[in-house]
């Protein structure tokens, strides 16, 4: 156990003392970077917006994507809805607003990439802004993305755009999920030109259409079920700079009301990050132990130094939660419930390789893609 304890301590201050930052949150993006006042000229831009069962929601995230500016051309592909999305699409009454309905889904296909491709022969505008239908953009944000595409002179930026947190669970799991997502991709490393760490936030992402013609266009990805991520690897080792960061500015409008909820939305995809490989997982299991298991196991062990060890451990692991919690608002007391989210996302991971194991390789809008 003192061992143990040790191996812990030095994984957290490890975490702190990354030059690449993990856990900052630095590398933010709002809509004050660019202008604000819905005035901007965006016949430069064209968004593709993929929809299944979004009638609920497209209006918003239609009406705000509306405001970003003049003359931007907002493509929606129903993607084998069995809700009345389309004819809500239809019904928005909003200037260069058009929808087209996705073919059958081919075999080798993930739904939503198969979508965004349907719409490829219209991109005819420089820039390519990829919205999910449940996100709701504040006025701005989309001049905000092409200042930094320009700025970083990059072939593909992205924002975590602000997830619900509003009920116990998603207070709980959600600034998790981000701080996790920052550890396995920390975002110094991502912008770096010269790492080969590549990652983007699908839900919002904004790309040249030269960048995404370059990678073979969407068939490049047609496989990926975690296709935000295979688009950034494949943008930058074409040569191109990609940048990702935090933002307040586009905010998801899907609750998450209960944690089955949440459980299926990280283990529809934690094993295929793993790459459905079972060393992958058992390393993730022990690293993830030791993180948050070992500093709650030592603290009640009759060792003194096991204790100070582990209650160091605990103190770093807190600190390094924290800035993420700042960021959206939380209290940061609630740093010290880390360690269960932690024992939750290695159970959801777990979930993930026995829904693979049993042929289920992903579940997600209603449709199954088989292992």
């Amino acid at each position: 156990m003192l061992a143990l304890c040790i191996v812990a301590l030095l994984l957290w201050i490890g975490v702190l003392l990354a030059p690449w930052r993990p856990w900052s949150t630095l590398e933010r993006l709002d809509s004050g970077f660019g202008a604000v006042d819905g005035d901007d000229d965006l016949s430069d831009v064209v968004a593709l917006v993929p929809a299944r069962n979004e009638a609920d929601r497209i209006t918003d995230t239609l009406s705000a994507l509306h405001v970003q500016g003049r003359n931007l051309q907002i493509v929606v592909i129903d993607d084998g809805s069995e809700d009345n999305t389309f004819a809500v699409v239809e019904g928005v009454g909003l200037e260069g607003v058009s929808v087209l309905r996705a073919g059958s889904l081919p075999q080798g296909w993930t739904g939503k990439v198969w979508a965004q491709s349907q719409a490829e022969p219209l991109l005819k505008r420089p820039l390519v802004l990829l919205l999910d239908a449940d996100i709701r953009l504040l006025p701005g944000l989309v001049s905000a993305l092409k200042a930094k595409l320009r700025r970083k002179n990059a072939g593909l930026v992205s924002v975590m755009v602000e997830l619900p947190m509003k009920n116990r669970w998603e207070r709980l799991l959600i600034p998790a999920f981000i701080y996790f997502f920052k550890l396995l991709y920390p975002f110094a490393l991502v912008n770096a030109p010269h790492s080969r760490v590549a990652a983007a936030a699908g839900g919002c992402v904004l790309m040249t259409t030269q960048s995404l013609e370059e990678i073979g266009g969407f068939a490049a990805l047609k496989h990926a079920l975690i296709d935000d991520c295979a688009l950034a690897r494949l943008v930058k080792r074409k040569g191109h700079a990609i940048w990702i960061g935090l933002t307040r500015s586009a905010v998801s409008t899907r609750r998450y009301h209960r944690l089955s909820a949440l459980w299926n939305m990280v283990a529809r995809t934690a094993y295929t990050q793993l790459g459905y490989a079972l060393p992958m997982l058992v390393l993730c299991t022990m690293v993830l132990v030791v993180a948050f298991i070992i500093p709650l196991a030592g603290m009640f062990t009759l060792n003194l130094s096991s204790v100070l060890l582990s209650a160091m451990a605990l103190i770093f692991m807190a600190l390094s939660y924290i800035p993420t919690l700042k960021y959206y608002g939380l209290n940061p007391v609630r740093a010290l419930s880390l360690p269960l989210s932690g024992v939750l996302f290695l159970a959801m991971t777990w979930s993930s390789a026995f829904r693979y194991w049993s042929g289920e390789r992903s579940v997600w809008h209603g449709r199954a893609y088989r292992a």
